[in-house]
């Protein structure tokens, strides 16, 4: 019967007396010919592991093949400044109750991205709760965004901050024209874009839906356009779907509705019309169940996908039976 020896297996401490790397995957409950295996950072042939000899304080990490590496290939992602993301919907992190319910909210959409506002820190309570001890900016995505500037200098500070204080290079700028309609200024905002970008940063710029605009952002240096379909907060729907496919067809960066979302169905036509992307806040926040709306917006974005490219059927001004009407009795 073999030593028993102490090995470490993908990760943690094991004890084993298996004498070659072929015993040890049956140990546990694997097939040899099923499996990869590295040994200190070597790959072991399949065709050796019989006669592979483990040893004392070996270090392994034993994984499954992926028949044909179908699930990879078939996963519909979008992509932002080199950074590859599943989920197409990003959501806020304002109005809600409380933390608890932000974070719920946010597992529920199954959202990557958040939005954050970059705020003075609560120097008479520093001990008070913080967005980061509900949502782990290492598991999640934060986006530093410039909500409530409205002139393009302190947008610009703002994001030199948030770099600061989190490392964060990939960030939103809106640069509202005036507190009534929440409007981006679209002079402030082409001159942000183009200081952030020489400065290195990689800005998914919130912008009016036109289509000329869009791509002067886009050659200022932004990564990502995000026209409004309605003013932010109003819950209007996208008000003018031409304009944003006109955007869309233009663009040679990922398009995403900003604003303007209020239920379901407003996210399911702006991915219809092939944005990338829907972010949203009000629309969940607000609702009566945010949880649910939250999941809700979830399988309206990946419905509102899956529309986009299976194509839909061309639109008609009469009517055309779905069954032939030869050979009617």
């Amino acid at each position: 019967m073999s030593d028993t020896k102490t090995i470490t297996l993908n990760g943690e401490t094991r004890h084993t007396s298996a004498a070659t790397i072929a015993d040890l995957v049956r140990e546990l409950e694997l097939a040899p010919e099923k499996v990869a295996v590295e040994r200190n950072g070597e790959i072991v042939p399949r065709s050796t592991l019989e006669t592979a000899a483990l040893s004392a304080d070996d270090v392994l990490e034993i994984v499954h093949f992926v028949g044909g590496g179908d699930h990879m290939e078939n996963q519909d992602t979008w992509t932002v400044a080199g950074r590859t993301f599943s989920s197409r919907l990003i959501v806020g992190t304002g109005k809600y109750k409380d933390f608890e319910e932000n974070a719920a909210a946010l597992e529920a959409s199954g959202a990557e991205i958040v939005t954050v506002a970059v705020r003075r820190v609560n120097v008479t309570d520093p001990k008070a709760p913080m967005l980061t001890d509900f949502i782990d900016p290492k598991k999640v995505t934060y986006l530093p965004n410039t909500a409530g500037c409205f002139t393009g200098e302190d947008a610009v500070r703002t994001l030199r901050l948030a770099r600061e204080a989190g490392g964060w290079d990939l960030v939103k700028l809106e640069v509202l024209g005036e507190a009534r309609t929440l409007y981006p200024n679209m002079h402030e905002t082409l001159i942000a874009t183009e200081t952030l970008a020489k400065e290195g940063f990689h800005p998914m710029v919130y912008c009016v839906d036109d289509p000329i605009a869009a791509k002067q952002l886009e050659d200022a240096g932004a990564v990502a356009i995000m026209p409004l379909g309605a003013p932010i907060g109003s819950g209007l729907g996208i008000q003018n779907q031409v304009t944003i496919r006109l955007i869309v067809e233009g663009a040679n960066v990922p398009v995403l509705v900003d604003a303007g979302v209020g239920t379901a169905s407003d996210a399911a036509v702006g991915m219809e019309l092939g944005c990338d992307g829907i972010l949203m806040n009000t629309a969940i926040a607000e609702a009566k169940e945010p949880i649910r709306m939250a999941r809700a917006m979830k399988l309206a974005v990946e419905g509102g996908r899956e529309a986009y490219l299976a194509g839909r059927m061309g639109r008609r001004k009469y009517a055309d039976p779905s069954s032939p009407l030869a050979g009617l009795i």
